[in-house]
């Protein structure tokens, strides 16, 4: 076995239409598919950047919960996925742009051990994103 690159990341979100605004709309991702899963009552939606694939799924109701969605624990931080990085060539201008749409970051800080910039912001759930120069 040899793995080659990361295919895709897959999010559960709580509500689609706020979701695929933010991920469409706000960060730019390229929707492959768009679809309805009538026996699970969810929607699926495929996007691309870059190369890379995020899937969400979403509830057909918003605020409904999946049966394994317990909500995003922060403090103490869970064990699990810890946030996505987002690369971008400048991160002022990148997140100069995410405010103008709305969309709060945190200061920009330099990373100590590799030099780079970088910043947090949120999605619509409170997923810790990452701007990293």
């Amino acid at each position: 076995m040899k793995i080659q690159a990361v295919h895709h990341v897959a999010i559960i979100v709580s509500d689609y239409k706020k979701s695929r605004e933010f991920y469409v709309d706000k960060l730019g991702f390229t929707v492959l598919r768009e679809n309805f899963r009538k026996e699970r009552r969810d929607y699926k939606l495929d996007l691309i950047l870059d190369g890379i694939e995020l899937e969400i799924f979403a509830p057909e109701e918003p605020d409904k919960e999946y049966q394994i969605h317990p909500g995003r624990v922060d403090s103490p931080e869970a064990y699990g996925l810890r946030h996505l990085a987002f690369r971008t060539d400048n991160i002022e201008e990148a997140a100069a742009e995410l405010r103008a749409k709305g969309v709060e970051t945190e200061p920009i800080r330099i990373d100590e051990f590799s030099g780079g910039k970088f910043t947090f912001f949120r999605d619509p759930d409170g997923l810790p994103l990452e701007l990293h120069e």
